[in-house]
């Protein structure tokens, strides 16, 4: 181990398949700084992820499964990573570490579940799952946007994607004299897929490409990956640095299933699938210092779970208090001095519900078999594609992973009922602004579900921090907009509301009020005591029909 410890740079892109990649087979994308990383670094050729964003992020920063974390869905309430869960972050920061996180952080936008509450303490970012979704700043559209700066909201020129490395090459080389880690998660190439012409032309008019602003986006990244380590280079810091590019789910715009249009490495489905195509990705890892480097293949089952233990080998670090990790350390497996791990199940699952998911919707792998919603068996090295379920050949095996997902469940289905709730009243935040996004219910996750008037449940699990005088201002639109609740914005996507009473309830405090014509919002005022509750905040029309509130300020007084 060298006398300091290697900075850590961890670079993963959203929705951004295997197959995306030049050297990984695509006859199309071009992505050659990438490519020649790639060539330089050790492959991890069977790294599995979460088949959607936030599981993967949840269980990347943890290390530990989605269903114990409680980040299980991209909304709903469940794409907030429990209070009580340690992260990389914070084992990081822990051990004397500058800690940035740059990008998409998808796993709670209000205290205590923000970046900065997790161990970061440099952060720029977008809110929600993607830009312009219903947490961020309104009218964000992957140019010219304002992102959050530690919170506070920042002007910026450019397209995004530039704006995180730009932002990560800044801390790094302010951060140059000591160790550091960097979460680099762009935002790009998650739908919508908007990139400037000059990466979308690369690709446009040919036949075999679903979908060319998202290879755009693919290629704009991976120059801006020539300028990260160039800068590396610069500064002299490549040797010593753990530099890691990964990305979080299997391909969103990459491959069609239905027709075969793309380009996919042979493998079946895409995002949100529990066939390999949902959940492998491209990993690669390189530390020239550390013995890691060298152009070779790692073969062995590793995932997102991995890395934080990964880490803390790699890089001697004390590790605080924490939960019982469902990861291991595979540092033996990087350095090659040795082939492969004790024999193990992992257990993919998700469900974009509030509700927890469904006992046998769900991947069970270990290194050579899929077990595919309790019933389909692959056996993998004979069947990458998973064309031909081997099930009533093997089952022994189907029973031996059906008794192992079976003990699973029986640990963790306690958990389910547990909210994350969102805090009212802290000092690190307030006042809190609650959106449709993380409703437990029915959300309207996206900015244009607002500017269309798509109802949505107004219910929120929170937690009153402290006793005290609270206020609720019920709204249609952002503050930032300055727009009355029964406005519309003046374009043709736009439709205008007219509810005549608001009402909350929370605890014990239930009220109504009347909404006058023009109104920005409706305020409301209650004495509340410190705990966990529901709040539930609605817009009622004229012929009684309710729609949860988009927006509620909610400031201890």
């Amino acid at each position: 181990m060298p006398a300091r410890r290697p900075n850590v740079i961890l670079v993963m892109t959203d929705d951004q398949g295997y197959g995306e990649l030049g050297v990984n087979g695509n006859p199309w994308i071009r992505t050659p700084n990438l490519d020649n990383f790639y060539r330089s670094a050790t492959r991890c050729e069977a790294f599995h992820v979460s088949p959607l964003c936030t599981p993967t992020r949840g269980a990347l920063m943890s290390a530990r499964n989605p269903l114990r974390n409680g980040a299980w869905a991209t909304c709903w309430g469940r794409s907030i990573l429990r209070r009580d869960e340690t992260t990389m972050a914070d084992v990081f920061l822990h051990n004397g570490y500058a800690t940035g996180m740059f990008g998409k952080w998808h796993l709670g936008d209000n205290y205590p579940y923000r970046p900065q509450d997790r161990g970061f303490e440099k952060v720029v970012a977008h809110k929600g799952g993607g830009v312009g979704q219903t947490p961020d700043f309104w009218g964000n559209s992957y140019f010219d946007d304002t992102y959050f700066h530690n919170s506070e909201p920042v002007a910026h020129q450019g397209y995004c994607t530039d704006i995180w490395f730009d932002e990560a090459m800044a801390f790094i080389e302010a951060s140059r004299d000591e160790p550091f880690f960097c979460y680099l998660a762009t935002n790009a190439p998650h739908s919508p897929y908007l990139v400037a012409d000059e990466y979308a032309d690369l690709y446009r008019g040919n036949p075999d490409i679903p979908e060319p602003e998202f290879y755009g986006m693919i290629t704009n990244i991976d120059e801006n990956w020539a300028r990260l380590t160039r800068l590396l280079d610069d500064l002299e810091l490549a040797e010593d640095t753990v530099l890691i590019f990964m990305t979080d789910n299997g391909t969103s715009g990459g491959f069609r299933p239905d027709t075969g249009m793309g380009y996919n490495a042979g493998m079946r489905g895409k995002k949100g699938s529990y066939y390999d195509g949902g959940h492998r990705v491209p990993f690669a890892i390189r530390w020239p210092a550390g013995g890691i480097s060298g152009s070779r293949e790692v073969r062995e089952l590793i995932t997102h779970m991995d890395l934080l233990p990964t880490f803390v080998d790699l890089c001697d670090l004390d590790v605080p208090d924490h939960k019982r990790w469902d990861g291991v350390s595979v540092a033996p497996i990087l350095r090659g001095e040795r082939m492969d791990l004790p024999r193990r199940e992992v257990f993919l699952q998700y469900r974009q519900s509030t509700e927890p998911p469904h006992m046998w919707e769900n991947a069970v792998m270990t290194r050579d078999w899929r077990l595919v919603g309790g019933e389909e068996l692959y056996y993998m090295p004979a069947d990458p594609g998973q064309a031909n379920d081997v099930a009533e050949h093997y089952p022994d095996m189907v029973r031996r992973l059906r008794i192992a997902h079976e003990e699973f469940w029986a640990e963790i289905e306690p958990l389910f009922s547990q909210p994350c709730p969102i805090s009212l009243g802290a000092d690190e935040e307030n006042p809190t602004r609650l959106g449709a996004m993380d409703v437990l219910g029915d959300v309207a996750w996206n900015q244009g579900h607002i500017k269309a008037a798509q109802r949505s449940t107004g219910r929120w699990a929170v937690h009153v921090e402290r006793d005290g005088h609270y206020t609720f201002e019920l709204q249609r639109w952002p503050k930032e907009l300055g727009l009355p609740i029964d406005a519309a914005l003046p374009d043709e996507e736009s439709t205008a509301i007219a509810p005549s009473q608001a009402r909350i309830s929370i605890g014990d405090v239930e009220a109504t009020a009347e909404v006058p014509a023009g109104a920005e919002r409706v305020t409301f005022e209650a004495n509340l005591t410190a705990g966990v509750s529901e709040l539930e905040a609605w817009f009622l029309d004229p012929d009684g029909e309710e729609r949860g509130a988009y927006y509620v300020y909610v400031t201890r007084e």
